[in-house]
């Protein structure tokens, strides 16, 4: 045989072993999404090694489907790249009036810029900084403005009819501590009942404790055996607490999300500001002030204390790290917010428009994304494994990856995936996102193998089995791990 005839032969090998490695899985994997009873045809698989040109393994790749949280990449690589890792949200007390002597004839207004981490703790802040400008006794009302950001008007439950948790909060330019309280649930064996513990405890809050204490051993999961109910009566939020609760379970706590902004925060306000010595009520004019409204403020209102808010690079941890919905839907209507000029209330379409703006910058064209809150909690995202996978591509090599990359949970470490790959090799060696909702599973994200190379991942499924593809999910990671060996 002529050496040009072996170079052929050489060559054809090479292409078939490419196109075999290609669009056929590995065994493990394929045969664990057997066992769960996933078809190929419900997966879309993206595997490439970002020093090579073509990927490894790409299967449906162009596919468009749901990736659950996986979305929140779009967001969050984007938001680092447009408004940079130090970028801060704004809170702002300001008062009209006048302040004599401690005491405020006039409204105090609360002007919210859209953090989407104002805690408890932080909103306290704010209110020890009106405090230390000599505010001592407000006479008007507390007013918000909340008109950074548009009305969004879904009621909280529609997606999943589990409005009072957390992860089903809506967006809001002043959203307070999640919109949530946490009940801590105190075992009292010796009186048979359930001590409650509420941080915050806002002072509209009215709760009604029907809980009762269980007979049997153990735990489980206590959350699922517990309801509560939510309802308004005027300025009065009611939460009844019903169920039966295992002692055994010990000291847990319970965050449950209150839907109304407006009442909420006035609830809280009241709470804090009495904790620190402040007086709330009085006449102003002689109309009796001491209520909560809605308004931007006057143009001659003077600012009293600004909180900025951490930073969009710790903000971004939380996102990915723990999945969190409302702070990736703050954070995708932000860049609507920075986006104009002058600022008009942010909304998610707008916001979709600045990022499909952004990725044409970029020069990503993604024609199947479909974008609705940049959560991923949504019915209606879409977006391909490759389309995923060039969008890890680009952020390896952009400006901002240590801290897109610093913000996925670690195999077998952090986050959501802290449970999962232990005692493997891929331990610690992957920063991967992780996605889920009920019929939808997924995966994308970076490993680096035994050999030192780096790996864009990408596994969405779309299949009413999704739910048992983690075991397929983990032996890809494995296999990259090794080295993304063909096929056998």
């Amino acid at each position: 045989m002529k050496f040009i005839d072996l170079i052929r032969l050489a060559l054809c090998a090479l292409a078939a072993n490419l196109a075999y490695a290609n669009d056929r899985l590995p065994a493990n994997v394929a045969q664990a999404l057997k066992n769960a009873g996933i078809p190929a045809n419900a997966v879309g698989i993206y595997v490439k090694n970002l020093a090579d040109p073509a990927p490894l393994l790409a299967l449906n790749a162009q596919t468009p489907l749901n990736p659950a949280s996986t979305m929140k990449l779009v967001t969050t690589y984007a938001a680092l790249d447009l408004l940079g890792p130090a970028y801060a949200w704004q809170t702002e007390a300001l008062i009209d009036g006048t302040l004599v002597d401690g005491v405020l004839n006039g409204n105090l207004y609360l002007r919210g810029g859209g953090d989407p981490k104002l805690t408890y703790e932080q909103f306290g802040r704010l209110l020890r900084q009106v405090r230390a400008h000599g505010v001592r006794e407000i006479r008007g009302d507390l007013v918000l403005d909340r008109s950074a950001f548009a009305a969004v008007d879904v009621e909280p439950g529609r997606f999943d009819g589990m409005g009072v948790r957390p992860y089903n909060a809506m967006p809001d330019a002043l959203l307070l501590n999640f919109k949530a309280v946490a009940v801590l649930l105190m075992p009292e064996r010796e009186n048979n009942r359930i001590k409650l513990g509420l941080e915050p405890a806002p002072s509209n809050l009215d709760v009604v404790n029907q809980l009762t204490l269980a007979n049997g051993r153990g735990c489980g999961d206590w959350k699922e055996r517990l309801r509560a109910d939510i309802a308004r009566q005027g300025e009065t939020i009611r939460l009844t607490l019903s169920g039966s609760y295992q002692p055994d379970c010990g000291e847990q706590r319970w965050n449950i999300a209150l839907p109304d902004t407006p009442q909420y925060v006035f609830g809280v306000f009241r709470q804090l500001w009495a904790e620190l010595g402040g007086q709330f009520g009085g006449q102003v004019g002689g109309q009796v002030g001491g209520n909560w409204r809605e308004s931007a403020p006057p143009a001659d209102a003077r600012s009293l204390a600004t909180l900025p808010s951490l930073p969009l690079a710790e903000i971004v941890r939380d996102i990915n790290k723990y999945s969190n919905n409302v702070m990736a839907r703050q954070l995708f209507l932000t860049l609507a917010m920075e986006s104009d000029e002058p600022r008009r209330p942010a909304t998610a379409e707008r916001a979709a428009a600045t990022v499909r703006t952004w990725l044409a910058q970029r020069k990503l064209s993604l024609p199947e994304l479909v974008l609705e809150n940049g959560s991923g909690l949504s019915r209606r995202e879409r977006i391909s494994a490759q389309g995923l996978g060039r969008l890890l591509q680009s952020a390896w090599h952009s400006a901002t990856m240590p801290e897109l990359m610093s913000s996925l949970p670690v195999a077998a470490t952090d986050g959501t995936m802290r449970k999962r790959l232990k005692q493997n090799g891929v331990a610690g060696q992957a920063h991967i996102k992780t996605g889920s909702l009920e019929g939808v599973k997924s995966i994308a994200g970076f490993v680096l193998d035994q050999n030192g190379q780096r790996w864009a991942v990408v596994f969405l499924v779309n299949h009413a089995n999704a739910g048992a593809a983690q075991a397929a999910m983990d032996a890809l990671l494995q296999w990259v791990w090794q080295g993304g060996r063909n096929p056998e």
